[in-house]
């Protein structure tokens, strides 16, 4: 009988839309390296290459979380996350016909658990995710999210920003996504990030305001001299031209962060007044909810330490319930913490008063300590505290 309805199932097509299959040919990153090494080694130390549920703890535990408090499987959520983890996976979206199926044991053979079991969708945000986009649809909803934005070129085609790209091996073209409207690529992820309720917990495309910087001049790198491809098409040598690093630094890079914001004080009476001043063009922290600034102060009288304190500036994130809960499956959330971009956030200290002086240190953490005990996070990148700033008066 099982066998009878699984059939059933499958021959009715209940399956909801699919993405186009994956590029065999060029599907996987080792299909790129022959031409572009230098780009692949770049792109391979970065988060975007582990950007999928074997090598990012972060998302693995909140996939596994989210399973765990709500009453979708486990791998209609690794499809959902995947719009953005894995935008090139096969099926981009489940229904209730998936959902019997998990829930009788019937999904072995299904569509959607072929394509999580890809090995191309183990390397996250690889070439052919960017490269291969023909078009952004940018009239789609701002709640439509990763590959649901996305229109693929057909197998063999590329896309990038040089006008004159040629190569043997596959047909190329420039898309202005890549040159001067490059952040509307960037933003098909990374932009209005929401619960499971509607609550949008990140929305760096909101933060940003006018400037002359794109998202690539510090995520990527600013032009520089250098070869997009290694293959001889120069008179016998690879060609020389203006790139950009594919190493995607960002959040999880710690030198990065030397300087992102800086520390003035002000002694107002008996109170200490902190400014932090961001001179970038979208919040600091910003990009995802449960993101930390920690103030380390430290008052002495005399070398002597007389008093220690630390604050947290971070958002907690509450369910439908009124219990603590991770950014996805929040339906409210405390004020926002991020200094504004090219704007400043001042706290209020009250020092003691024997205290001659007072060091301040200004740092951040990727998950602030209630979020990373709801996941249990054990890498250390998670709770690593990466130095910002440092000050210290007399008072």
């Amino acid at each position: 009988m099982r066998i009878w309805l699984l059939l059933f199932i499958l021959a009715t097509g209940v399956m909801a839309d699919a993405a186009p299959q994956l590029n065999e040919k060029f599907g996987e990153s080792s299909k790129c390296k022959p031409c572009h090494a230098e780009k692949v080694k770049e792109w391979s130390g970065s988060w975007h290459a582990n950007s999928h549920y074997k090598s990012d703890e972060y998302l693995r535990k909140s996939i596994d979380y989210v399973g765990r408090k709500s009453r979708k499987s486990h791998n209609a959520i690794k499809v959902q996350c995947a719009a953005c983890h894995n935008p090139r996976i096969t099926v981009i979206k489940t229904g209730a016909d998936y959902e019997i199926q998990s829930v009788m044991k019937l999904d072995s053979l299904s569509e959607v658990n072929k394509a999580l079991e890809s090995d191309a969708l183990n390397e996250g945000i690889n070439c052919l995710v960017c490269h291969n986009v023909d078009k952004i649809d940018e009239h789609a909803d701002a709640s439509v999210r990763g590959a649901h934005r996305l229109k693929w070129n057909k197998v063999g085609i590329m896309s990038g920003p040089l006008d004159d790209a040629k190569s043997p091996y596959h047909k190329t073209q420039s898309r202005d996504f890549f040159k001067k409207k490059s952040d509307d690529l960037c933003y098909v992820c990374h932009a209005n990030d929401r619960s499971e309720e509607g609550l949008v917990f990140a929305n760096t495309q909101k933060e940003m305001k006018k400037s002359k910087k794109l998202c690539v001049d510090c995520h990527m790198s600013p032009h520089k001299m250098g070869f997009a491809s290694n293959l001889p098409i120069d008179n016998k040598r690879p060609k020389k031209r203006m790139v950009r690093e594919h190493g995607f630094v960002g959040a999880h890079t710690e030198w990065l962060w030397e300087g992102a914001l800086s520390l003035s004080v002000q002694k107002k009476a008996d109170k200490l007044l902190v400014t932090m001043k961001n001179e970038n063009p979208h919040n600091i922290p910003t990009g995802f909810g449960a993101r930390e600034l920690i103030l380390d102060i430290t008052y002495k009288l005399g070398s002597k330490p007389i008093r220690q304190e630390r604050m947290s500036l971070t958002q907690h994130y509450t369910d439908k319930r009124g219990k603590a809960t991770i950014p996805h499956l929040a339906t409210t959330a405390t004020k926002d913490f991020s200094v504004p971009a090219y704007g400043t956030k001042t706290v209020t200290l009250t020092p003691p008063k024997n205290a001659g002086s007072v060091s301040i240190a200004l740092s951040y953490r990727l998950v602030n300590d209630e979020v990373r005990g709801l996941l249990d996070l054990e890498e250390e990148i998670w709770s690593k505290k990466m130095l910002i700033d440092k000050i210290g008066i007399r008072l």
